[in-house]
């Protein structure tokens, strides 16, 4: 009777091999008390997370408002407490960014990188808007502070976030930093998402309003 003559290699080495799972070291996390802010993220109890990298940040979204769709209609109080309605900025392209909070990191500077570009907006006729969840009262000082010379609407309790499908980062902890232009109808031309890189959405929406 003939014998069977096997490889000489074991069954476990004819498995396919698993790439080993990344796990970020010690110094790639973020590890801070209970007041500290990270990109509009506040951390509590030494919570640790890991910082994803800034190639990470950009992402193609598809919320509830898609691009060459018209967004729906809100009323939020501007950082002077007088009710501002999307419909008001009809007949003019409108860049509406929306960031997590005032005053923390990523968010101050990119809301001064809107400040520092702001007659480059204007000279392509268009107007600026940022939302957070912040209330009117906080969007004063914050605009004071940093003399911005747009408009800040509070959109309290995130309604207008979730009706426009902005997503979260970091496991749903952190609002969302995303950016939306609408041209002069009202009608959505880009959805810009980038976390980590807060002065790209100015480069991205400056881009586009100056092919329109």
């Amino acid at each position: 009777m003939a014998s069977l003559s096997l490889p000489k290699h074991t069954f476990t080495s004819l498995l396919p091999t698993q790439t080993p799972r990344h796990y970020y070291p010690s110094s790639q996390l973020v590890s801070k008390s209970s007041n500290s802010q990270f990109y509009g993220l506040k951390l509590s109890n030494s919570t640790s997370l890991p910082i994803p990298s800034s190639s990470s940040g950009m992402n193609i979204i598809c919320g509830k408002v898609e691009k060459g769709k018209v967004p729906p209609n809100f009323n939020l109080k501007d950082q002077d407490g007088k009710s501002v309605s999307l419909s008001k900025f009809k007949g003019k392209p409108l860049v509406l960014y929306f960031y997590p909070a005032d005053e923390t990191p990523g968010c101050t500077k990119q809301a001064c990188a809107f400040r520092d570009s702001y007659e480059k907006f204007k000279k392509a006729g268009a107007q600026v808007v940022g939302i957070s969840g912040d209330d009117s009262a906080s969007h004063k000082a914050f605009a004071k502070k940093y003399k911005l010379p747009y408009t800040l609407l509070s959109d309290e309790g995130n309604k207008v976030r979730k009706e426009w499908g902005v997503p979260s980062d970091l496991f749903g902890t952190l609002p969302g930093r995303q950016t939306y232009v609408l041209n002069k109808n009202g009608v959505v031309q880009l959805i810009y998402n980038n976390q980590f890189q807060p002065e790209k959405h100015i480069d991205e929406t400056l881009k586009l309003l100056q092919s329109l």
